[in-house]
């Protein structure tokens, strides 16, 4: 809610309205001429929204990703503040029927629009082994993609895999033995994970719903998004560096338009402190980080840091700042043309 900054004549957008835990906070803040709009694509979420928040006379919901946020009539005119909560809910995870979690047996589903695309079930029937390594490692860091994949694609021949608990104990079976004294995630979390960010497309949904959001958002509104993983939270803070940082500049190349940044990072990523985890230990994991969008450039910002940010970009475009930091650098090396590694992934094992 700080880094929201609700104004009670603002108007908000919850991009994912969840059970309604940061809406009723919002709606705590506004004043009779504010204005909360709820997005969820689950339609169970969005009856509960209806339940709960319909008769409010500041509250508009509409069933559908945060990607289209855009189409919406509603937004329009612009906002005061977008919030994303990314992956899945607790209610989907707690109901077995959603097919979510490993530790409750139901039917291998894990889509958040239960209306829409190909079941995790339907997928694993029919992708190759290659294509199923590919995605438990992209989106799960699973060091034993390829041998998971073998393994559902031999076990899908004899019979088909249809149910959470079945994909769970296989996995477990093909999996290494945790050194004694260990503790150890289940063997079956990160390939669950990949599976429902590849069914879902989050990845892809998230790029598209920043960039609708920077277009929605007025000057001074501001961005807060909280993500579980790391691939979630390193799209978030590359999003934000690329609209609030000067790019690296070249003195090789010829001059081109100074640099003028649109958002403004608003402190540190920050964490769950031990309190919250204690209550909530689902909060571990959660990273939120904050950005607040400048004034379009001529129209004048009292944003202090705007000017310095704008000879900054100049400088570097120039050529009399460094050119890049080892750590960017290392973020987009170049592979040798022998190398099979794409140039922004880790070599598999």
């Amino acid at each position: 809610m700080d880094g929201l900054r609700v104004m009670e004549d603002g108007t908000y957008l919850d991009g994912t309205f969840g059970r309604g835990g940061h809406a009723r906070g919002v709606l705590q803040r506004l004043g009779t001429g504010g204005r909360l709009l709820l997005m969820d694509k689950d339609p169970e979420a969005i009856a509960v929204a209806e339940h709960g928040f319909g008769a409010d006379p500041r509250v508009s919901i509409h069933r559908g990703s945060f990607t289209d946020l855009a189409h919406w009539d509603a937004v329009r005119d612009g906002l005061d503040g977008v919030l994303f909560d990314l992956g899945v809910s607790s209610p989907q995870l707690d109901v077995a029927e959603r097919g979510f979690s490993f530790g409750k047996d139901g039917p291998l589903d894990m889509r958040m629009d239960p209306d829409a695309g190909e079941s995790a079930a339907q997928w694993l029937a029919r992708a190759g082994e290659a294509e199923i390594a590919d995605v438990l490692w992209t989106f799960g860091e699973e060091r034993m993609s390829r041998r998971i994949a073998r393994a559902i694609v031999a076990r899908r021949a004899e019979q088909p895999l249809t149910r959470t608990a079945q994909l769970a104990e296989l996995i477990a079976s093909v999996m290494p033995r945790p050194k004694a004294g260990r503790h150890e995630i289940h063997p079956a979390t990160r390939s669950f994970q990949a599976i429902r960010i590849h069914v879902n497309r989050e990845l892809a949904d998230l790029e598209a719903g920043l960039d609708a959001a920077h277009a929605a958002l007025r000057p001074g509104g501001r961005l807060a998004v909280i993500s579980f993983h790391s691939l979630e939270d390193r799209i978030v803070k590359r999003f934000i560096a690329r609209h609030a940082k000067a790019p690296a500049g070249n003195r090789r190349l010829p001059e081109t338009d100074a640099f003028e940044p649109t958002l403004r990072a608003i402190g540190a990523a920050r964490k769950g402190d031990a309190a919250e985890i204690a209550a909530n230990p689902r909060a571990r994991s959660a990273v939120l980080r904050v950005a607040e969008k400048l004034g379009a450039p001529g129209l004048g910002t009292r944003d202090p840091g705007l000017e310095e940010q704008r000879r900054e970009g100049q400088q570097r475009q120039q050529g009399r700042i460094g050119v890049c930091s080892s750590r960017a650098a290392s973020l987009f090396r170049v592979p040798s043309p022998a190398s099979r590694v794409p140039p922004t992934t880790e070599p598999r094992p």
